[in-house]
């Protein structure tokens, strides 16, 4: 078995390892990008290797593979890279005002290291911060909304326990802040953050957005509620250009980039359910389909003359007139 296999197998070992609700040959698959027949031999590796391997079906009729065995975790060490890419997610989490996670996964760092033997880590720290040095570990500091860390915890204790959430919230335009009672479904990350809610006394109403920095204390009820089993954060997540979700404004977006930017324009993930499409003439069109106009507008300035709005027509009024051509650079 060459080197390359050899790691390869004790990283399924590790990966099955860790999942105690057992993985599939999809999950497999995607983890480590190869094929179905190659995780299916890969699978029977395993249980070869290690009888004490489990598998049965689930309620969905997929098979799950369990590994509880400790018999390769005197091979496991942490690497250099892992360590930094550890340390890179701290302080991203931290530059973009996400305190609490920040501070919940220096914890968990804290712990990895504290399971791995000594002999193991001087070599590791050695490496870990040269890595550092060389990649010039740090965030650049740009605008990010703070929340205050007690907020942001009641606020993550009552969706992990679907509990009432009592807020005092000032919104934009109000004299003065009101106090509401919502039921949690999650929290979307940008620029700004927002609690994602549904209104105590609007049962089967529409979930709406609670911009987090305007939030001035909040309190658990004590109530606890029924979330909405077919709700999906992720797919909410992707009805939105950013962060925030407008109904309205729900629809196809249609942008096209100059011959000059097509290139830059490539590399860029605008949206997970986007289309490239190039043209004869070295143009480039990009398609997805997302609400949150204002924030597309602002990520589109930057792009000054160099992209060009082809749908929605409300989206192409709004930085119609804002095109510059005096840019020096694309984002």
């Amino acid at each position: 078995m060459s080197f390359e296999k050899a790691q390869q197998f004790l990283d399924l070992t590790t990966y099955v390892m860790a999942h105690r609700s057992g993985v599939t040959l999809a999950d497999v698959e995607e983890r480590f990008e190869i094929s179905r027949r190659t995780a299916q031999r890969m699978m029977q590796a395993l249980e070869a290797q290690f009888p004490d391997t489990a598998s049965g079906y689930d309620e969905q009729g997929l098979k799950r593979w369990r590994l509880q065995t400790s018999a390769v975790r005197d091979l496991l060490t942490l690497s250099p890279e892992e360590l930094a890419a550890l340390d890179l997610a701290i302080e991203t989490l931290q530059r973009t005002a996400s305190g609490l996670e920040a501070a919940e996964l220096r914890r968990l760092k804290e712990k990895i290291l504290a399971l791995v033997p000594r002999s193991k880590m001087a070599r590791v720290e050695t490496d870990h911060e040269v890595l550092l040095e060389a990649q010039g570990l740090a965030s650049r500091p740009g605008p990010a909304a703070r929340i205050r860390p007690e907020i942001a915890a009641v606020i993550s204790n009552a969706i992990k326990s679907s509990r009432r959430l009592r807020i005092t919230y000032h919104s934009r335009g109000a004299a003065e802040p009101s106090m509401r009672v919502v039921e949690p479904y999650g929290v979307l990350i940008g620029i700004r953050r927002y609690l994602v809610a549904r209104a105590k006394d609007d049962a089967g109403g529409p979930l709406r957005h609670f911009v987090a920095e305007r939030i001035q204390s909040g309190e658990l009820t004590g109530e606890s509620f029924v979330r909405d089993p077919g709700f999906d954060l992720h797919e909410h997540a992707r009805k939105a250009f950013g962060a925030f979700h407008n109904d309205t404004e729900f629809g196809e977006v249609v942008w096209r980039f100059t011959p000059s930017a097509a290139d830059h324009a490539r590399a860029f993930a605008f949206h997970p359910s986007q289309v490239f499409e190039s043209q004869p003439d070295g143009s480039l069109i990009v398609r997805f389909w997302a609400s949150g106009h204002l924030e597309m507008c602002w990520h589109l300035y930057m792009w000054g003359d160099q992209v060009e709005v082809l749908a929605p027509e409300a989206l192409r009024k709004m930085v119609l007139l804002y095109r510059r051509s005096d840019f020096p650079a694309l984002p």
